[in-house]
């Protein structure tokens, strides 16, 4: 585009002509700017982007997700992740915020979702919905320190690619399903701080891959701990405050490799301490308030690695056995029991 000047000022012809060139200029600057936003929105599966926004609206706008407006891509929206090649959303985390609703079962419509976290949402109430069990590519469910309600649904065995169960901190009720045990390629399941009643599973003691972490602390479940649950070799095992009796002894050895063991606070459980054998691995042992009765093991001395120890209030006896690594304990770790004596407590049994 030519433009025409004469000397001094520019014509009427190259006014006209600038302000053509400006607008073009304008124009080409829009397209440019615009034209990714205007080609990505087109990126967003639709299913996916009906999902989502069904989401929201059931947990009533909440704050965290406000960026998520249907004319922007879905693929650019806080909270996601979406697949770089197939631009279907893979990773959904909503988590810290005050929320008022609960979990639309439009979230099973994600249908590549491999990781569902919904966590530390205030206001999040409601069952966890079954749709969620069609969600056959899921490995990943976190859904802690909420307010759902209800029962854990029995279908999510159903989920075979599940290595991870987070349901604590929630207001759960019923009993466990007996057929978590079913998942395979199950790592950890989380169900502590709830409201779960009934017995432990005996299938707990048959999972059909490697050993879960085991939580089901806060809980008020009944009855005797399976004996199946001796034959697994679990790593972090927790039931701690529950209203369990009987025997557990069957969940110590010293070939397993458990870190962490905590029975404590059932106050009915009750076996001989003397005839256990302690893991090495042992990090934390608690076993307080209960009815459990006899010596403490010279074999705890074998514990190169022992943080966190506490057998008080319990029905044992005779001499706490000398080592360096029990001299980190001071008498709360001991205290309350029938007869236990010497250092941290006083020198003589009585």
């Amino acid at each position: 585009m030519q433009i025409m000047w004469r000397e001094g000022k520019p014509t009427r012809e190259s006014m006209a002509s600038r302000r053509l060139l400006l607008s073009y200029f304008s124009v080409l600057f829009v397209v440019l700017f615009f034209f990714p936003v205007l080609t990505s929105a087109a990126r967003c599966h639709p299913e996916d982007k009906a999902a989502l926004l069904d989401i929201k609206k059931a947990m009533g706008d909440p704050y965290i997700i406000i960026s998520w407006d249907p004319k922007v891509d879905c693929c650019s929206w806080l909270a996601l992740k979406c697949d770089p090649k197939t631009n279907r959303v893979y990773d959904l985390d909503i988590s810290g915020d005050n929320v008022s609703g609960t979990i639309s079962p439009s979230v099973s419509k994600l249908k590549s979702l491999t990781q569902l976290t919904m966590r530390k949402l205030t206001g999040l109430t409601g069952p966890i919905p079954t749709a969620i069990c069609d969600m056959t590519t899921l490995t990943f469910l976190w859904l802690d320190w909420n307010e759902l309600s209800g029962t854990i649904p029995a279908c999510l065995s159903k989920l075979r690619s599940l290595t991870y169960i987070n349901l604590s901190f929630n207001q759960l009720t019923g009993e466990i399903p007996a057929s978590l045990a079913l998942l395979e390629k199950l790592d950890a399941i989380f169900l502590d701080h709830n409201r779960l009643t009934g017995r432990i599973p005996e299938s707990f003691g048959h999972f059909r891959g490697s050993t879960p972490y085991l939580r089901l602390s806060h809980n008020n479940l009944i009855g005797e701990i399976p004996p199946s649950l001796g034959a697994m070799n679990f790593v972090n095992i927790d039931l701690s405050r529950n209203m369990l009796e009987g025997d557990a002894s069957f969940l110590f050895g010293s070939t397993k490799p458990t870190q962490v063991l905590d029975i404590s606070r059932n106050h009915n459980l009750s076996f001989d301490l003397s005839t256990v054998s302690f893991s090495k691995t042992l990090i934390t042992l608690n076993i307080h308030h209960n009815k459990i009765y006899g010596a403490i093991p010279k074999s705890i001395l074998k514990i190169s690695n022992l943080q966190q120890l506490n057998v008080s209030y319990n029905r044992l006896c005779g001499k706490i056995p000398q080592g360096a690594n029990l001299k980190r304990f001071d008498e709360y770790s001991f205290w309350h029991n029938k007869c236990l004596c010497g250092p941290p407590l006083t020198p003589s049994c009585s």
